[in-house]
């Protein structure tokens, strides 16, 4: 029997509602690059198979995904910002990018308050991020 695991922290992505699918799921996976990398206790030990073959690790909690109009995906990153978690941001400028350089260029362009979110994610304890991400709904 599998047993429940409660985890006091919690890996939130909160995307833009009028992005195309493929957008949804490209900035997602750029989102939580991050965060594994800043915070390395979330990542869990390697996956293998019964033939031996070895697999890369990966979170060791799950990632919630939700989705928000422009307005509450900024209050989400403001709220974040004011209390120093763990966060990426994906504005819409890095859709015509194709690199990191360029990419990282396009960001520091534009002031904080000025950044065209598309997305962003966040981590923290569980009952801080729940409070980061009022006003979003799961994603579909």
């Amino acid at each position: 029997m599998t047993e429940f695991v409660r985890f006091e922290t919690k890996i939130a992505v909160v995307l833009r509602d009028d992005l195309e699918t493929w957008q949804r799921l490209n900035m997602t996976a750029f989102l939580v690059s991050g965060i594994g990398r800043k915070v390395p206790e979330v990542i869990g030990e390697p996956y293998a198979d019964a033939d031996g073959t070895d697999y890369l690790p990966m979170f060791r909690q799950p990632v919630l995904v939700f989705e928000a109009g422009r307005e509450a995906l900024t209050a989400s990153h403001q709220r974040a910002v004011a209390r120093g978690l763990p966060l990426s941001v994906f504005t819409a400028d890095l859709f015509a990018t194709g690199n990191d350089r360029d990419n990282r260029a396009a960001v520091r362009a534009v002031p904080r308050d000025r950044l065209d979110l598309v997305g962003m994610a966040v981590y923290g304890p569980r009952n801080v991020v729940d409070k980061i991400v009022k006003g979003s709904r799961m994603h579909p």
